[in-house]
């Protein structure tokens, strides 16, 4: 009777969990090296200090280029996260990684890639953008340039980033998922790109979802999704989110110097 009248009991549903896996996932890095170096020795204490079991995964959410001053260094100190036997390392790609590889692709995009923070990824390879944006020639010396001088190791870095990273009851993308759609049929172009119909989706995903993208003042933890980009590159703080069972805790490094300073 009382069902009938008030409707059957909703069971609580479970707290997301990892299975027993310590997971840290890492927010948009945009060239910052002077943060992202710090967080990352803060996370290599806390695993060793959390050590047993499976390696920890450590998963970078993308946005490792663009923005900030060095982003040849953060995708260098990347590399070396993934040599370490310590750590088991995903790497994401973000929409910012899909217009590095455009630009290689086709220097006509160049002048667009200036307008969303380019500039400072050639310099850091040590090249230098064209004077007039127009300049098609220009742009093609400049592409030559960048593929001569880039590493083979970080070409196969750029292009061997993946989509979408699973576990436990987490699902690891750069920008968020469509809702009503199934994780195994995600768009490329929405897991890099999307905003609004995903961050203002109130119904429950198939997993919790783990993004960076968007960012925000602080970083926000909700029963859907963990958004853990704190726009590092504007305001020197870099945010990860640390996972273990049901556990969800925030680590962030802050830049001691404002980015005009930041060599």
């Amino acid at each position: 009777m009382f069902e009938r009248l008030f409707g059957r009991k909703r069971t609580p549903r479970a707290a997301p969990s990892t299975g027993g896996r310590l997971v840290y996932a890492v927010g948009d890095v945009h060239g910052r090296l002077d943060v992202l170096a710090p967080l990352l020795e803060d996370i290599v204490r806390d695993a060793a200090d959390s050590a047993g079991g499976a390696p920890p995964l450590l998963v970078f959410l993308g946005d490792y280029v663009d923005r900030g001053p060095d982003s040849k260094g953060v995708v260098d100190l990347v590399l070396h996260m993934q040599a370490l036997a310590r750590f088991e390392v995903r790497a994401l790609k973000g929409n910012h990684e899909e217009a590095f590889l455009t630009f290689l692709d086709d220097p006509a995009f160049g002048a667009a890639w200036l307008e969303h923070g380019g500039a400072t990824t050639l310099a850091s390879y040590g090249v230098q953008p064209p004077a007039q944006r127009t300049d098609l020639e220009a742009w093609t010396r400049a592409r030559d340039t960048l593929a001569a001088v880039l590493p083979p190791e970080h070409r196969r870095f750029y292009e061997g980033l993946e989509l979408m990273v699973t576990e436990g009851d987490y699902a690891f993308v750069h920008a968020g998922v469509r809702p009503g759609v199934p994780l195994s049929q995600q768009a490329e172009r929405d897991l890099l790109w999307i905003r609004q119909e995903f961050l203002e989706e109130r119904g429950a995903f198939e997993k919790v979802i783990v993004h960076g993208h968007t960012p925000l003042e602080e970083p926000q933890l909700t029963p859907t999704r963990l958004g853990v980009d704190t726009g590092a590159y504007a305001t020197g703080v870099l945010t990860a989110v640390r996972l273990m069972g049901e556990d969800q805790r925030i680590l962030q490094a802050r830049a001691k110097r404002p980015l005009h300073a930041v060599a």
